[in-house]
This record gives C-alpha cells, sequence and structure tokens, in this order.
C-alpha cells in the first residue's frame, strides 16, 4: 500500500464517503472543493492506501425480520494461538455473529448477533456458541434498543487536528 499524507481535502472526501458511500464522484468533488478527476484519483488511492475499507449500504434489521440484537460476552477454556485462532474461524462461519471483538481481561470476546427473535438466539447459543470446543462461558445481554449509531470514526476531531497542525 502506497502511504497517503491526509490533508483537508482527503479529510473532506473521507468525511462525506461516511455519511454517504454511494454519493456520485461529481457529488463528492464539489463537496470536497475539486473538480472530479482528481476527486476520483485521490478517493482511489485512500483505497489503496487502506483508509476506506469497503462500502457497504446500512440495512435495517428490523426490516429484515431479525427483530432482536443480543452483545453476548464469550470465555474461552484455553487460549492458545491455535484455539484463539480455530474459534475466530467459527466466528466467521456465523452469519448471525455481525461484529465480533477479542478483548482482555476476564471476556475474551464481545460479540454482536442478531436473530429473528429470542427463541432463534436461544438457539444459536445452544446448538452453535456454547456447544463449540473451548468456549467455556457465555453471557447474554440483549438490546433494548439503538440509541445511537454512528457507524466509522469522528473524522471531524481529526480533521481539526490536520487543518489545525
Amino acid at each position: 500500500m502506497k502511504p497517503v499524507k491526509l490533508d483537508r481535502t482527503d479529510m473532506r472526501i473521507l468525511r462525506e464517503l461516511q455519511r454517504d458511500g454511494s454519493i456520485t464522484n461529481v457529488a463528492l468533488s464539489k463537496k470536497a472543493g475539486i473538480s472530479p478527476p482528481p476527486c476520483l484519483r485521490r478517493v482511489r488511492a485512500l483505497e489503496e492506501a487502506g483508509y476506506i475499507k469497503g462500502y457497504y449500504a446500512d440495512i435495517a434489521a428490523d426490516k429484515m425480520g431479525f427483530g432482536i440484537t443480543v452483545f453476548t460476552l464469550v470465555s474461552l477454556a484455553n487460549h492458545s494461538e491455535s484455539d484463539i485462532a480455530h474459534f475466530s474461524k467459527l466466528l466467521e462461519s456465523w452469519p448471525q455473529v455481525r461484529e465480533s471483538y477479542q478483548m482482555t481481561g476476564d471476556t475474551d470476546y464481545l460479540l454482536k448477533v442478531v436473530a429473528e427473535d429470542w427463541e432463534a438466539f436461544q438457539k444459536f447459543v445452544t446448538t452453535q456458541l456454547s456447544s463449540a470446543s473451548n468456549v467455556a462461558h457465555v453471557k447474554s445481554m440483549p438490546a433494548m434498543r439503538r440509541v445511537k449509531h454512528a457507524p466509522g470514526v469522528p473524522i471531524e476531531e481529526r480533521e481539526e487536528r490536520v487543518i489545525g497542525g
């Protein structure tokens, strides 16, 4: 990957793409204050440098029939590299696990799991998660409702540092 030193224009491009990944290059170039060809070159450079990891639509889980979100804490019995790699591979194979984080402390993983209903979640936990080799403990915390959703990172804070510094 070719390194990119971010400037004010790059920060505007990243901010606008984070807000709307489907924005056209022409509209993005206007918001960034540059013409379309250099805007497209900058976007490609940001992609190649790894600043932009992909584009996706934020799908409404409830509209698709996934009525519950449950944050689940998982502790493993063993922590060898191979045990962790095996569990990580299992996580990748479970489509209802939408996000997973390896943690420090008493809990080894934090999972964000979506399910149609409580019964479907319980089935996942009992038939797949808890029965997976090396899983010692599972604790579930159902979300009542999502209060804030801000995907990505707070670009405005980083933008102030780039512009100010």
